[in-house]
């Protein structure tokens, strides 16, 4: 999986958001607000990680079970699939 090259995030004052650069910016109207965690798995995604490196990583960088870091995985993945974000 990989973070389509149409869309970059950015910290600003604080926060993560994914901002959508050049035939993008014309095309999608709104902003991505990302949590730390999530922007954790979006660095991860830029690098074209599969499923078992984003859970693998989410267990070493976080105090949680692997139930729960594959679920919220998936949750992740799915919202960034829907919003047209994956390649």
């Amino acid at each position: 999986m990989k973070i389509k090259d149409d869309f970059v995030l950015k910290k600003i004052a604080g926060s993560y958001v994914v901002v959508p650069v050049r035939t993008r910016a014309v095309d999608f109207s709104g902003i991505i607000k990302l949590t730390e965690t999530g922007a954790f798995l979006w660095k991860l995604l830029e690098k074209g990680a599969d499923r078992e490196e984003l859970i693998s990583s989410l267990l070493s960088e976080y105090e949680v079970d692997e139930a729960t870091a594959a679920a919220d995985v998936d949750r992740f993945v799915d919202k960034l699939r829907e919003a047209d974000l994956l390649g």
